[in-house]
């Protein structure tokens, strides 16, 4: 089965258009780069922007610490992020910051004989897995959380992201919100100096690299887990309760979520309370500057992502994403209104 590569679909220099309509000589380009976790998303609500409201959107997947540079130095019209970026830098960097999405960061493995979610891990194995101190599947820690599963007598393989990463960002988040040996070892960023394993480009690489070595082990946005039929896995939660990676796992932990206690739509979505909540799950961003080098194109941008606000939420469902809360939409609708 052939893999789906979203670098390909929202990579370099990809141009959303629809297929069979002819965009008017007055369409509007609009240039944007980073989050390969949310491509999935932003090139299906730029192929329906393209013929809806006439705004043509060229995305790069690079990453959102290569999204967070190009917008710094102005040489696309926005960023896009998984990671926040802090105060000082927005200032600095005369960039407003504002959510468009939320969606959850899924384990994948390649396992002879295990099913999708029939593994069952928790946060403080994973850590332990990349780490590099259990190597082996058939580990005695693996074998007792897994009683009638069949595991093999094979090296585990982690995969992780070899670029700037905002998917990194979260699940380094997340083992350190788990375990205090990672916290202090390793720590969180979108990249940081990685105990074992090795790394692959983006979320589509690592998909693509935990397919082809036995034994792989990942971490990818869920869009790229379900349209590859990569296998998945149960999480324990903070709850203590196993829970499958599903729309209804991800919309139980994006509930919890506080928006008006964080500034700058900072929020932070990584183990989440409550029985029902997966417990990896991040909202994305967009960095788009207050003093854009074109106050057209500038605008675009606005009225790309109020069109998806408006119109996207069945699009973002569709591909397993959780829609912004209508009070978060207009908040950040209050902050646009307050653009040069």
């Amino acid at each position: 089965m052939k893999l789906v590569s979203f670098s390909k679909l929202a990579g370099a220099a990809f141009a959303v258009t629809i297929a069979g309509v002819a965009l008017s000589a007055s369409a509007q380009e609009i240039n944007g780069a980073g989050s390969s976790f949310a491509a999935p998303i932003y090139g299906k609500w730029g192929e329906a922007a393209a013929a809806a409201v006439g705004v043509k959107l060229n995305y790069q997947a690079i990453g959102s610490g290569g999204g967070q540079n190009q917008v710094f130095n102005r040489t696309v019209d926005f960023g896009a992020s998984d990671a926040p970026v802090s105060a000082e830098k927005l200032t600095e960097n005369k960039l407003i910051q504002f959510p468009t999405a939320m969606g959850a960061v899924v384990p994948i493995v390649n396992l002879p004989g295990v099913e999708a979610d029939q593994l069952k891990l928790t946060g403080e194995i994973l850590a332990e897995i990349y780490a590099g101190k259990i190597t082996k599947w058939n580990d005695v820690k693996l074998v007792e959380l897994n009683p009638g599963v069949s595991l093999p007598s094979v090296a585990i393989a982690p995969v992780y992201r070899a670029d700037s990463s905002g998917t990194s960002f979260v699940w380094t988040s997340y083992l350190s919100a788990v375990s205090p040996e990672w916290r202090t070892a390793v720590g969180v960023g979108q990249s940081v100096k990685w105990p074992a394993g090795n790394g692959a480009k983006g979320n589509d690489g690592i998909a693509a690299t935990v397919k082809q070595v036995r034994g792989g082990i990942g971490y990818v946005e869920n869009a790229y887990a379900t349209t590859n039929k990569l296998t998945t896995v149960q999480l324990r939660n903070k709850a203590g309760v196993f829970v499958k990676p599903t729309m209804s796992a991800y919309a139980a932990a994006a509930s919890s979520a506080d928006w008006a206690a964080v500034k700058n739509y900072a929020i932070n979505l990584v183990d989440q309370p409550g029985a029902t909540s997966w417990p990896i799950v991040s909202a994305t961003f967009v960095l788009l500057p207050t003093d854009p080098k074109d106050a057209a194109r500038g605008k675009a941008v606005v009225k790309f992502f109020d069109w998806a606000f408006t119109n996207g939420g069945k699009i973002a469902e569709d591909l397993q994403y959780i829609p912004l809360p209508t009070a978060v939409q207009a908040t950040v609708r209050s902050d646009w209104a307050k653009l040069p």
